[in-house]
């Protein structure tokens, strides 16, 4: 029964992109690469996945990223549709984050000493910027930018070395993260908030994009992020939550954890006046129970009717796209790639995104115990 569903669901994923392949033979090698980047290999490069498939040399995987002739953007938007189909839910959350991909040399796309949060430190690396979705069914990534530094973008012809096209420029990866969203936007993917960590949550200007296209989130930001209070005032986050009453405070789980039930003392404080109708803003404050100086700080916007049990859920949610890094790199290669060019990122990097939705889905099918939805045309 369960390797019955693995198989639909792959057959039903491929049947998805096959319009996006102008020829079989790149098709037939997309299913080869995709099994491969599941499969129990040590490295899932152009040489193992090739080995795996029968192959002599790498040579066709190489093509298969650098050259062949396919839709690579159709691909993630039938990535995304799969996964709103298969794990759609009108209460999902939306996370944005980045991870790091650590690299040698100085000729690979977007590559530079740079902080990466996967090792902790700055290192020589690429920056993946991902749009991750989550409901109750399971979560998953749904698209992927390339972050590019200025030292890049101020290069064009270090950009024409490594394929990247003339009219892409630099971009922060809080406006990366913005494009992705109105990309979900477009598609009516369904979803019903927004979250992500203080690199994203203290620009204002990403506040500002949510609210004008009534996106409801929880955002981390810093203690010092000053803030408009109700009173036509200013104030730091940490001072509005230091003149919190110690009964504003209130015990809630933020769902379970690698290590069992997170559970915080958590506060919410209303800021700005003029709220839309239905809408409000608040300043929500998650202290730890081991240590009260320690303190996390989240901006939220949202239905005035929002709890605070809500927005520490929604805020406990981002753990879920670290969970889609952790799956997509042990378990579909997410960064096992040997490429170095614009194009083969993209294209290997969406193609792990579709083993990792593919992985997501057979679960959410099996758990519900029914066929899987027809697919769309």
């Amino acid at each position: 029964m369960v390797v019955d569903v693995v198989a639909a669901e792959l057959d039903s994923l491929l049947e998805r992109i096959g319009g996006r392949f102008t020829r079989s033979e790149p098709r037939g090698r997309a299913r080869e690469y995709v099994t491969g980047l599941v499969a129990g290999l040590e490295r899932k490069n152009g040489w193992t996945l090739a080995e795996r498939a029968g192959q002599v040399s790498p040579d066709g995987m190489q093509r298969l990223l650098r050259w062949a002739d396919w839709d690579i953007d159709g691909v993630r938007d039938d990535v995304r549709s799969y996964v709103a189909e298969r794990l759609g839910d009108r209460d999902a959350v939306l996370i944005a984050d980045d991870t790091g991909f650590l690299k040698k040399g100085l000729r690979s796309a977007g590559v530079q000493r740079q902080y990466s949060g996967t090792a902790g430190r700055t290192e020589n690396c690429q920056i993946g910027v991902f749009l991750a979705y989550a409901s109750s069914h399971g979560h998953a990534l749904v698209d992927r930018e390339l972050y590019l530094p200025e030292s890049w973008t101020d290069d064009r012809d270090r950009c024409r070395a490594a394929g990247i096209p003339e009219e892409v420029g630099f971009a922060t990866k809080p406006r990366l993260a913005m494009a992705m969203l109105e990309r979900a936007l477009a598609a009516k993917m369904p979803f019903r908030w927004f979250t992500a960590d203080e690199a994203y949550g203290q620009v204002k200007y990403l506040r500002v994009w949510l609210e004008q296209h009534d996106i409801a989130y929880v955002l981390a930001t810093r203690r010092n992020d000053t803030l408009i209070t109700t009173g036509f005032g200013q104030a730091r986050a940490e001072e509005l939550v230091a003149a919190l009453p110690a009964r504003a405070w209130q015990r809630i789980s933020a769902g379970a954890g690698a290590h069992g039930p997170r559970d915080y003392d958590w506060a919410k404080v209303p800021i700005r006046i003029g709220w839309q109708p239905g809408r409000g803003h608040w300043l929500l404050a998650r202290r730890s129970l081991s240590d009260p100086a320690e303190i996390a700080y989240y901006v939220c916007y949202g239905p005035r009717r929002s709890t605070i049990a809500d927005l520490a859920w929604i805020a406990g949610s981002r753990w879920r796209i670290e969970e889609c890094f952790q799956q997509a790199k042990n378990e579909a290669g997410l960064d096992h790639y040997q490429v170095r060019s614009w194009r083969a990122w993209y294209a290997h990097i969406t193609l792990s995104m579709l083993a990792l939705a593919w992985l997501t889905g057979t679960k959410a099918v099996a758990a519900k115990g029914e066929p899987p939805p027809a697919i769309k045309t």
